[in-house]
Protein backbone atom coordinates (compact mmCIF):
# COMPACT_ATOMS: atom_id res chain seq x y z
CA UNK A 1 0.00 0.00 0.00
CA UNK A 2 2.85 2.38 -0.43
CA UNK A 3 0.37 4.49 -2.11
CA UNK A 4 -0.38 6.21 0.63
CA UNK A 5 1.80 5.26 3.54
CA UNK A 6 3.88 8.26 2.41
CA UNK A 7 1.58 10.63 3.80
CA UNK A 8 2.51 12.96 6.26
CA UNK A 9 0.64 13.85 9.75
CA UNK A 10 -1.78 16.93 8.96
CA UNK A 11 -3.14 19.11 11.90
CA UNK A 12 -6.35 20.58 10.77
CA UNK A 13 -6.12 24.16 12.56
CA UNK A 14 -9.48 24.53 12.83
CA UNK A 15 -12.93 23.09 11.46
CA UNK A 16 -13.54 22.23 8.14
CA UNK A 17 -16.79 24.14 7.90
CA UNK A 18 -16.43 26.95 10.54
CA UNK A 19 -18.06 30.43 10.01
CA UNK A 20 -15.60 33.08 9.00
CA UNK A 21 -15.71 36.79 10.40
CA UNK A 22 -16.60 38.36 7.26
CA UNK A 23 -18.79 37.28 4.58
CA UNK A 24 -17.91 35.62 1.38
CA UNK A 25 -17.18 37.70 -1.53
CA UNK A 26 -19.13 36.91 -4.83
CA UNK A 27 -17.97 38.48 -8.29
CA UNK A 28 -21.11 38.62 -10.77
CA UNK A 29 -20.51 39.31 -14.09
CA UNK A 30 -23.36 39.51 -16.77
CA UNK A 31 -23.30 42.22 -19.80
CA UNK A 32 -27.44 42.11 -19.20
CA UNK A 33 -28.46 45.11 -16.95
CA UNK A 34 -31.61 43.25 -15.68
CA UNK A 35 -30.06 39.69 -15.44
CA UNK A 36 -27.04 41.18 -13.35
CA UNK A 37 -29.53 43.10 -11.54
CA UNK A 38 -31.51 40.07 -10.23
CA UNK A 39 -28.37 37.86 -9.67
CA UNK A 40 -26.65 40.97 -7.21
CA UNK A 41 -30.29 41.44 -5.48
CA UNK A 42 -30.50 37.35 -4.73
CA UNK A 43 -26.84 37.16 -4.08
CA UNK A 44 -26.91 40.36 -1.55
CA UNK A 45 -30.37 39.13 -0.33
CA UNK A 46 -28.33 35.90 1.21
CA UNK A 47 -25.85 38.09 3.41
CA UNK A 48 -22.75 37.90 0.73
CA UNK A 49 -20.58 40.78 -0.08
CA UNK A 50 -21.16 41.33 -4.18
CA UNK A 51 -19.01 42.98 -6.64
CA UNK A 52 -21.18 43.61 -9.93
CA UNK A 53 -19.10 43.55 -13.50
CA UNK A 54 -20.99 44.28 -16.62
CA UNK A 55 -17.25 44.21 -18.65
CA UNK A 56 -16.18 40.99 -19.68
CA UNK A 57 -12.48 42.86 -20.63
CA UNK A 58 -12.47 43.85 -17.31
CA UNK A 59 -12.81 40.21 -14.99
CA UNK A 60 -9.34 39.08 -14.73
CA UNK A 61 -8.07 42.69 -13.83
CA UNK A 62 -11.09 42.45 -11.16
CA UNK A 63 -10.27 38.96 -9.90
CA UNK A 64 -6.77 39.84 -9.39
CA UNK A 65 -7.61 42.74 -7.35
CA UNK A 66 -10.66 41.53 -5.29
CA UNK A 67 -9.73 37.76 -4.80
CA UNK A 68 -13.69 36.78 -4.78
CA UNK A 69 -14.36 33.23 -3.09
CA UNK A 70 -16.91 32.95 -5.99
CA UNK A 71 -17.20 33.83 -9.47
CA UNK A 72 -20.82 33.69 -10.71
CA UNK A 73 -20.71 34.61 -14.33
CA UNK A 74 -22.43 34.38 -17.36
CA UNK A 75 -21.57 32.33 -20.20
CA UNK A 76 -22.69 34.29 -23.45
CA UNK A 77 -21.03 37.71 -23.63
CA UNK A 78 -19.91 40.26 -26.32
CA UNK A 79 -16.11 40.60 -26.23
CA UNK A 80 -14.85 37.47 -23.85
CA UNK A 81 -17.39 34.73 -23.52
CA UNK A 82 -17.75 32.92 -20.26
CA UNK A 83 -15.64 30.08 -21.32
CA UNK A 84 -12.80 31.64 -22.49
CA UNK A 85 -12.53 34.24 -19.28
CA UNK A 86 -13.19 31.05 -17.07
CA UNK A 87 -9.98 29.37 -19.18
CA UNK A 88 -7.98 32.37 -18.70
CA UNK A 89 -8.85 32.54 -14.78
CA UNK A 90 -8.17 28.74 -14.30
CA UNK A 91 -4.94 29.44 -16.09
CA UNK A 92 -3.24 31.73 -13.38
CA UNK A 93 -1.70 31.35 -10.18
CA UNK A 94 -3.67 34.40 -8.55
CA UNK A 95 -6.91 33.17 -9.32
CA UNK A 96 -7.02 29.06 -10.35
CA UNK A 97 -8.49 28.24 -6.99
CA UNK A 98 -11.81 30.16 -7.14
CA UNK A 99 -14.79 28.67 -7.83
CA UNK A 100 -16.47 29.62 -10.94
CA UNK A 101 -20.03 29.14 -11.61
CA UNK A 102 -21.63 29.50 -15.09
CA UNK A 103 -24.81 31.00 -16.07
CA UNK A 104 -26.48 30.10 -19.14
CA UNK A 105 -30.30 29.98 -20.78
CA UNK A 106 -29.70 26.72 -22.52
CA UNK A 107 -29.36 23.14 -21.00
CA UNK A 108 -26.13 22.03 -23.17
CA UNK A 109 -24.46 18.46 -22.33
CA UNK A 110 -21.72 19.52 -24.68
CA UNK A 111 -21.32 23.10 -23.10
CA UNK A 112 -21.01 21.10 -19.85
CA UNK A 113 -18.15 19.09 -21.09
CA UNK A 114 -16.42 22.22 -22.38
CA UNK A 115 -16.78 23.97 -18.76
CA UNK A 116 -15.75 21.00 -17.37
CA UNK A 117 -12.89 20.08 -19.00
CA UNK A 118 -11.35 24.18 -18.40
CA UNK A 119 -12.07 23.61 -14.49
CA UNK A 120 -15.41 25.40 -14.06
CA UNK A 121 -16.90 23.70 -11.09
CA UNK A 122 -21.05 24.33 -11.91
CA UNK A 123 -23.00 25.17 -14.85
CA UNK A 124 -26.45 26.72 -13.84
CA UNK A 125 -29.36 27.62 -15.87
CA UNK A 126 -31.68 30.99 -15.63
CA UNK A 127 -33.23 32.66 -14.43
CA UNK A 128 -31.74 31.97 -11.29
CA UNK A 129 -33.62 30.35 -8.42
CA UNK A 130 -32.47 30.95 -4.77
CA UNK A 131 -33.17 27.58 -3.43
CA UNK A 132 -30.80 26.13 -6.38
CA UNK A 133 -28.63 28.87 -6.22
CA UNK A 134 -27.60 29.39 -2.61
CA UNK A 135 -26.50 26.16 -1.17
CA UNK A 136 -23.83 26.17 -4.51
CA UNK A 137 -22.75 29.29 -3.53
CA UNK A 138 -22.36 28.35 0.05
CA UNK A 139 -20.86 25.12 -0.59
CA UNK A 140 -18.52 26.79 -3.52
CA UNK A 141 -17.16 29.63 -0.82
CA UNK A 142 -16.46 27.63 2.15
CA UNK A 143 -14.32 25.06 0.11
CA UNK A 144 -11.94 28.38 -1.52
CA UNK A 145 -12.04 29.08 2.01
CA UNK A 146 -10.83 26.16 3.03
CA UNK A 147 -8.47 25.79 0.52
CA UNK A 148 -6.76 28.72 1.30
CA UNK A 149 -6.30 27.78 5.38
CA UNK A 150 -4.65 24.50 4.42
CA UNK A 151 -0.90 23.72 4.53
CA UNK A 152 0.20 21.86 1.69
CA UNK A 153 0.05 18.22 3.32
CA UNK A 154 -3.59 18.77 3.77
CA UNK A 155 -4.23 19.95 0.20
CA UNK A 156 -2.09 17.05 -1.17
CA UNK A 157 -5.03 14.43 0.64
CA UNK A 158 -7.58 16.66 -0.43
CA UNK A 159 -6.41 16.45 -3.41
CA UNK A 160 -5.85 12.93 -3.73
CA UNK A 161 -9.55 12.35 -2.71
CA UNK A 162 -10.80 14.26 -5.62
CA UNK A 163 -8.48 12.42 -7.88
CA UNK A 164 -10.05 9.11 -6.63
CA UNK A 165 -13.60 10.06 -6.80
CA UNK A 166 -12.82 10.65 -10.71
CA UNK A 167 -11.24 7.24 -11.02
CA UNK A 168 -13.16 5.07 -8.93
CA UNK A 169 -16.79 6.80 -9.78
CA UNK A 170 -16.43 6.80 -13.86
CA UNK A 171 -18.72 10.24 -13.51
CA UNK A 172 -17.80 13.76 -14.11
CA UNK A 173 -19.48 15.19 -10.99
CA UNK A 174 -17.77 16.45 -8.72
CA UNK A 175 -18.41 15.49 -4.64
CA UNK A 176 -20.27 18.98 -4.34
CA UNK A 177 -23.55 17.24 -4.97
CA UNK A 178 -22.75 14.92 -2.19
CA UNK A 179 -20.90 17.74 -0.05
CA UNK A 180 -24.50 19.95 -0.08
CA UNK A 181 -26.85 16.81 0.15
CA UNK A 182 -24.45 15.94 3.27
CA UNK A 183 -24.74 19.21 4.96
CA UNK A 184 -28.76 19.81 4.12
CA UNK A 185 -29.69 16.54 5.61
CA UNK A 186 -27.55 17.54 8.99
CA UNK A 187 -28.97 20.81 9.19
CA UNK A 188 -32.55 19.02 8.78
CA UNK A 189 -31.86 16.58 11.44
CA UNK A 190 -30.13 19.81 14.03
CA UNK A 191 -27.10 17.81 14.12
CA UNK A 192 -23.98 20.66 15.60
CA UNK A 193 -21.87 22.77 13.12
CA UNK A 194 -18.78 20.33 13.97
CA UNK A 195 -21.12 17.07 13.01
CA UNK A 196 -22.01 18.45 9.61
CA UNK A 197 -18.38 19.80 9.30
CA UNK A 198 -17.12 16.02 9.28
CA UNK A 199 -20.35 15.22 7.26
CA UNK A 200 -19.26 17.19 4.53
CA UNK A 201 -15.64 16.44 5.06
CA UNK A 202 -16.72 12.81 4.43
CA UNK A 203 -17.40 13.54 0.78
CA UNK A 204 -14.50 14.29 -0.18
CA UNK A 205 -12.51 11.94 1.53
CA UNK A 206 -14.98 8.77 2.49
CA UNK A 207 -13.78 6.62 -0.50
CA UNK A 208 -9.95 8.08 -0.48
CA UNK A 209 -9.24 4.14 0.22
CA UNK A 210 -9.82 2.90 -2.95
CA UNK A 211 -6.53 4.50 -3.90
CA UNK A 212 -5.45 1.02 -2.61
CA UNK A 213 -7.63 -0.90 -4.74
CA UNK A 214 -6.38 -2.13 -8.22
CA UNK A 215 -7.42 -0.57 -11.17
CA UNK A 216 -8.77 -3.28 -12.97
CA UNK A 217 -11.22 -4.29 -10.27
CA UNK A 218 -12.01 -0.90 -9.02
CA UNK A 219 -12.77 0.00 -13.21
CA UNK A 220 -14.64 -3.41 -13.34
CA UNK A 221 -18.43 -3.15 -15.08
CA UNK A 222 -19.39 -6.75 -14.94
CA UNK A 223 -19.79 -9.16 -11.65
CA UNK A 224 -16.97 -8.89 -9.00
CA UNK A 225 -15.38 -12.07 -8.15
CA UNK A 226 -15.71 -13.00 -4.05
CA UNK A 227 -12.09 -12.54 -4.03
CA UNK A 228 -12.40 -8.75 -5.96
CA UNK A 229 -15.19 -8.47 -3.60
CA UNK A 230 -13.24 -8.43 -0.37
CA UNK A 231 -9.89 -6.78 -2.29
CA UNK A 232 -12.62 -3.62 -2.62
CA UNK A 233 -14.64 -4.12 0.67
CA UNK A 234 -10.65 -3.43 2.51
CA UNK A 235 -11.44 0.14 0.94
CA UNK A 236 -12.54 1.51 4.62
CA UNK A 237 -9.94 0.25 6.09
CA UNK A 238 -7.46 1.92 3.90
CA UNK A 239 -9.21 5.51 3.87
CA UNK A 240 -9.54 4.93 7.46
CA UNK A 241 -5.26 4.58 7.93
CA UNK A 242 -4.41 7.32 5.44
CA UNK A 243 -6.54 9.95 7.76
CA UNK A 244 -5.49 8.91 10.60
CA UNK A 245 -3.30 11.89 11.11
CA UNK A 246 -6.78 13.19 11.29
CA UNK A 247 -7.28 12.25 15.34
CA UNK A 248 -9.22 15.67 15.92
CA UNK A 249 -12.13 14.08 13.76
CA UNK A 250 -12.89 10.47 15.42
CA UNK A 251 -16.44 11.49 14.16
CA UNK A 252 -15.11 11.50 10.37
CA UNK A 253 -12.59 8.46 11.19
CA UNK A 254 -15.86 6.62 11.97
CA UNK A 255 -18.01 7.76 9.15
CA UNK A 256 -15.10 6.42 6.55
CA UNK A 257 -14.69 3.15 8.02
CA UNK A 258 -18.31 2.43 8.92
CA UNK A 259 -20.70 3.95 6.77
CA UNK A 260 -20.81 0.22 4.66
CA UNK A 261 -22.01 -1.14 7.53
CA UNK A 262 -25.79 -3.16 7.51
CA UNK A 263 -28.34 -2.32 10.18
CA UNK A 264 -28.70 -6.45 10.59
CA UNK A 265 -24.93 -6.41 10.87
CA UNK A 266 -24.04 -7.98 7.31
CA UNK A 267 -21.96 -4.86 6.49
CA UNK A 268 -18.56 -4.12 6.73
CA UNK A 269 -15.98 -4.15 7.65
CA UNK A 270 -16.61 -4.80 11.25
CA UNK A 271 -20.70 -6.32 11.07
CA UNK A 272 -21.48 -3.91 13.39
CA UNK A 273 -25.40 -3.86 13.83
CA UNK A 274 -28.43 -1.29 15.09
CA UNK A 275 -26.87 1.40 17.08
CA UNK A 276 -23.34 0.08 17.50
CA UNK A 277 -22.99 1.34 14.32
CA UNK A 278 -21.84 5.52 14.77
CA UNK A 279 -24.88 7.43 14.14
CA UNK A 280 -22.98 10.51 12.09
CA UNK A 281 -22.04 7.14 9.69
CA UNK A 282 -25.63 6.10 9.34
CA UNK A 283 -26.86 9.56 8.56
CA UNK A 284 -23.66 9.62 5.61
CA UNK A 285 -24.66 6.56 4.88
CA UNK A 286 -28.70 7.74 3.60
CA UNK A 287 -27.21 10.88 1.73
CA UNK A 288 -24.30 8.48 -0.16
CA UNK A 289 -26.72 5.56 -1.20
CA UNK A 290 -28.92 8.19 -2.45
CA UNK A 291 -26.01 10.40 -4.29
CA UNK A 292 -24.86 7.18 -5.74
CA UNK A 293 -28.49 5.82 -6.77
CA UNK A 294 -29.49 9.04 -8.39
CA UNK A 295 -25.60 9.86 -10.40
CA UNK A 296 -25.49 7.92 -14.02
CA UNK A 297 -22.46 5.72 -13.82
CA UNK A 298 -20.88 4.31 -16.90
CA UNK A 299 -22.76 0.74 -15.89
CA UNK A 300 -26.50 2.47 -14.64
CA UNK A 301 -28.52 5.21 -15.31
CA UNK A 302 -29.34 7.94 -13.21
CA UNK A 303 -32.49 6.91 -10.85
CA UNK A 304 -35.42 9.20 -10.34
CA UNK A 305 -36.40 10.48 -6.97
CA UNK A 306 -39.34 8.09 -6.53
CA UNK A 307 -36.97 5.53 -7.84
CA UNK A 308 -34.08 5.84 -5.75
CA UNK A 309 -35.98 6.53 -2.49
CA UNK A 310 -37.90 3.44 -3.66
CA UNK A 311 -34.65 1.26 -3.72
CA UNK A 312 -33.66 2.80 -0.23
CA UNK A 313 -36.98 1.68 1.33
CA UNK A 314 -36.60 -2.29 0.01
CA UNK A 315 -33.34 -2.10 1.22
CA UNK A 316 -34.65 -0.99 4.58
CA UNK A 317 -37.39 -3.70 4.46
CA UNK A 318 -34.31 -5.69 4.32
CA UNK A 319 -32.96 -5.03 7.53
CA UNK A 320 -29.47 -2.74 5.98
CA UNK A 321 -30.80 0.20 7.06
CA UNK A 322 -31.91 2.12 10.34
CA UNK A 323 -35.83 2.49 9.94
CA UNK A 324 -36.12 5.41 11.74
CA UNK A 325 -33.25 7.46 10.18
CA UNK A 326 -34.82 5.85 7.00
CA UNK A 327 -38.29 7.67 7.78
CA UNK A 328 -36.64 10.96 8.52
CA UNK A 329 -34.06 10.87 5.26
CA UNK A 330 -37.43 10.49 2.89
CA UNK A 331 -39.39 13.12 4.67
CA UNK A 332 -36.36 15.51 4.22
CA UNK A 333 -35.77 14.41 0.48
CA UNK A 334 -39.38 14.79 -0.82
CA UNK A 335 -40.20 18.58 1.78
CA UNK A 336 -36.66 19.93 0.57
CA UNK A 337 -36.49 19.94 -3.40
Amino acid sequence: MSNYETITELNFQSRFMSAVSTPSKIMVVDDQPLSLLHAVDLITYQGYNVIENSDSNRVLSLAFEEQPDVILMDIFMPEIDGLELAKMLKLQPQTKSIPIVLMSVADDPELWQKALQIGVEEIILKPLDHNSLSPKLKILAQQKRLNEGLDQTQKVLLSLAMAIEARCINSHQSPLKLANLAMSFGQYLNLCDQNIDDLVLAAYLHDIGTVGIPEHILGKTTQLTTTEKKIIDQHVIIGEQICQPLYNRPNLLAIIRHHHEKWDGNGYPDKLATENIPYLAQVFQMVDIYDALTRERIYKPAYSQEQALAIMEEEMVKGWRNPKLFAQFKDFILNNP
